[in-house]
């Protein structure tokens, strides 16, 4: 996370240098002012729940890796008619973080500096600066993510624009067009 960001509502900073050897559960289990603040935060009416369970664990020989899952119960006014739409959300988090001057961080380029990425492949590691990272706030990167950014109330349709039954309305030019076509 850069100095001038605004710290994530459900911010558990993890001290990598004194990180256990098999690695230290987190829980974020949030409470009321933090979920009104992710509500806010990701332009929801209301978070009801919002829980993360993470495992963070030494990887490779600087690198920290964090997995686990972020459940959460939101609402969203529906694009259509804006009532209230209620949507469930449970999504694996995964991360690798790398300390900036690692030089594992700086694989994946190329000779020109190019940054070569696979789509199907993992994500690249994020780096840190410090001895410290932000366990709830990769969490809730992952919560935003999967926010449907339409969220639709159940058997409601956006209206249609073009109707079959609606004649184009002709101009004057492609009425003397269809009128001397007819002569030929």
């Amino acid at each position: 996370m850069m100095p001038d960001e605004t710290p994530s509502p459900v911010s558990f900073k993890i001290n990598v240098a004194r990180l256990p050897q098999k690695g230290m559960p987190v829980i974020v289990d949030a409470g009321v002012a933090q979920r009104a603040a992710l509500a806010e935060a990701h332009g929801l009416s209301s978070v009801e729940r919002y829980k993360a369970d993470l495992l963070v664990t030494k990887w490779k020989r600087n690198g920290i890796k964090i997995r686990g899952r972020v459940q959460a119960e939101i609402t969203q006014a529906c694009v259509v008619t804006l009532e209230p739409v209620t949507s469930v959300i449970d999504e694996d988090v995964d991360g690798v973080f790398l300390p900036e001057d690692s030089k594992l961080a700086r694989l994946g380029f190329n000779a020109a500096g190019e940054i070569l990425l696979d789509a199907e492949g993992p994500d690249a590691p994020e780096t840190f600066t410090g001895d410290t990272i932000d366990a709830g706030a990769l969490a809730e990167e992952f919560f935003g993510l999967a926010i449907d950014p339409y969220p639709r109330k159940a058997g409601v349709a956006v209206a249609s624009t073009d109707d079959d039954d609606v004649e184009p309305v002709e101009s004057e030019f492609q009425k003397k067009l269809r009128l001397i076509s007819k002569k030929l």
